[in-house]
């Protein structure tokens, strides 16, 4: 029974023997089970795992530009490919505007069933209702427990380390202009080892012609295609 059923606990096996007239203790079926290594209930990378095709996660993190003005980046992405959904970028993340980028990024007929977030003082009580509005349901994740959303949090490391520690940002504009290219760049070309080589708008195999190859962010990457 602790075989068949990894559920159930020691009370509810032994109730079901109880019913078979097998006259035990429940301390003896305790005592029996098999042991498991994780919890009997689903955790939270089960849940990820389970619901990956239904789950957004978002998070903001910090550009500094040449004038040593702080600017916000926001990066709201798809669990199920990978696949970054939107970029917005401000030197304010209010929580009105945390909610319109929402809106804009997966739009009232294409939203996703689950958002994943932190507990930044930003996320407000207009991002709240805006998300109770659209159908989401808001997962805010455990404080101190960055691996809830590790996603996001290694993709803001991707940006950083492809992109962002190597050029010098002037303003709103230019960032989003270098966040738009990279976005470009990641789903439609950049292969990912947990998408079995893959980009997470699916790239097809090029078998014929010569291979050229296309800079990317100024050079700093490239694609290669055949023609």
């Amino acid at each position: 029974m602790s075989i068949a059923n990894p559920l159930w606990g020691a009370p509810r096996i032994h109730g079901e023997l109880l019913k078979l007239c097998i006259d035990i203790g429940q301390t003896s079926v305790a005592k029996y089970m098999v042991k498991r290594r994780g919890p009997p209930s689903q955790g939270w990378k089960t849940f990820l795992h389970n619901h990956a095709d239904a789950i957004a996660a978002m998070d903001l993190f910090v550009v500094p530009t040449i004038s040593f003005r702080l600017l916000y980046g926001l990066l709201i992405m798809g669990h199920s490919r990978r696949q970054i959904l939107w970029f917005g970028v401000t030197a304010n993340p209010t929580a009105e505007w945390i909610a319109n980028q929402v809106t804009e990024a997966c739009g009232w007929e294409q939203a996703p069933r689950y958002l994943i977030r932190d507990r930044d003082g930003a996320y407000g009580e207009v991002f709240i209702r805006r998300l109770r509005s659209m159908g989401i349901r808001d997962r805010p994740t455990s404080p101190r427990s960055p691996w809830q959303n590790g996603y996001a949090e290694r993709l803001i490391g991707s940006i950083r380390r492809e992109c962002l520690d190597h050029v010098v940002v002037f303003g709103e504009r230019h960032l989003g202009h270098l966040l738009l290219s990279y976005m470009k760049y990641y789903n439609g070309a950049r292969t990912h080892l947990s998408l079995e080589k893959d980009a997470p708008v699916s790239r097809a195999v090029d078998r014929a012609g010569h291979i050229l190859c296309r800079p990317i962010l100024g050079g700093l990457h490239h694609q290669y295609v055949r023609i």
